[in-house]
């Protein structure tokens, strides 16, 4: 039997809704949300495949820290205390314009808001940006 799960098209920042095809607990498709007020039941080609990368065996699960040439992984608490610990001592050493942050035309406005907010908020730079230019 097939269900439908209402979501956001995880491809750039417009924000279609898009119908998520789960059959037996796993996502097989996806259709356009017809009643979604941003794409009104259309979808580009990204959306209608906007389900494939899910099951793909390559997609990370985890986070993983670099040990000199290969990778292990790694808890949530570790890894990001590791970069929380690594921006903090970069900003000590150079100044916070010494880091940049670079975001995704794959976020939605909402995050690549909170992207730069956090730059300018938080680290103290304006320098961010982003290739959400469509």
């Amino acid at each position: 039997m097939l269900s439908f799960v209402p979501t956001i098209c995880p491809y750039c920042g417009c924000g279609c809704g898009l119908l998520l095809v789960v059959k037996d607990g796993n996502i097989v498709g996806s259709e356009p949300w017809q009643r979604h007020p941003v794409n009104e039941g259309k979808l580009c080609n990204k959306g209608w495949n906007a389900y494939q990368f899910i099951h793909h065996p390559d997609r990370l699960k985890k986070p993983l820290i670099r040990k000199g040439n290969t990778f292990e992984e790694s808890s949530w608490d570790k890894a990001l205390n590791l970069i929380a610990g690594k921006l903090n001592s970069l900003k000590e050493q150079s100044g916070s314009d010494s880091i940049a942050f670079l975001s995704s035309a794959k976020c939605t406005n909402e995050e690549n808001y909170l992207v730069q907010k956090f730059a300018r908020a938080v680290i103290g730079t304006n320098n961010v940006d982003h290739c959400a230019r469509l």
